[in-house]
């Protein structure tokens, strides 16, 4: 499941119902996400996808915790990486890391912020009682 997508999904891998983190992902993938989620104390499925023609194996990864949603762990910031630091979008996606990104910026400073308007820092969207 990518990061952009929150649907929740749930599959059988090896007789066991896993929630599905990824799809059609390459073996280098596959590793890194495994990897990740084992680190992070998850019992890691993986299936190999029938080979539709292309040379590549691709696989599906999936985790035994039913309720895990990868884009909720990624954005809450619950994940962690080999160092401790918390797994962000970019690390998940294996893309260039931009640091301080606004939204964990504010987190940090508000961390009690419960209300949607608490994270609005926009001049219209102040309520008025």
């Amino acid at each position: 499941m990518a990061l952009s997508k929150g649907k929740h999904n749930v599959k059988e891998i090896d007789g066991i119902f896993c929630t599905v983190v990824e799809t059609s992902v390459t073996g280098d993938r596959m590793k890194f996400l495994k990897d990740l989620l084992e680190f992070n104390k998850y019992e890691v499925k993986t299936e190999e996808e029938k080979n539709d023609g292309s040379p590549e194996k691709l696989f599906t990864i999936g985790v035994t915790d039913l309720v895990f949603n990868p884009m909720i762990a990624v954005y809450e910031q619950a994940l962690r990486k080999n160092d401790g630091t918390p797994v962000g979008p970019a690390h998940w996606n294996q893309t260039e890391e931009m640091p301080d990104l606004p939204y964990f910026e504010y987190r940090k400073k508000n961390p009690d912020a419960v209300n949607q308007d608490e994270f609005l820092l926009l001049s219209w969207a102040i309520r008025s009682v």
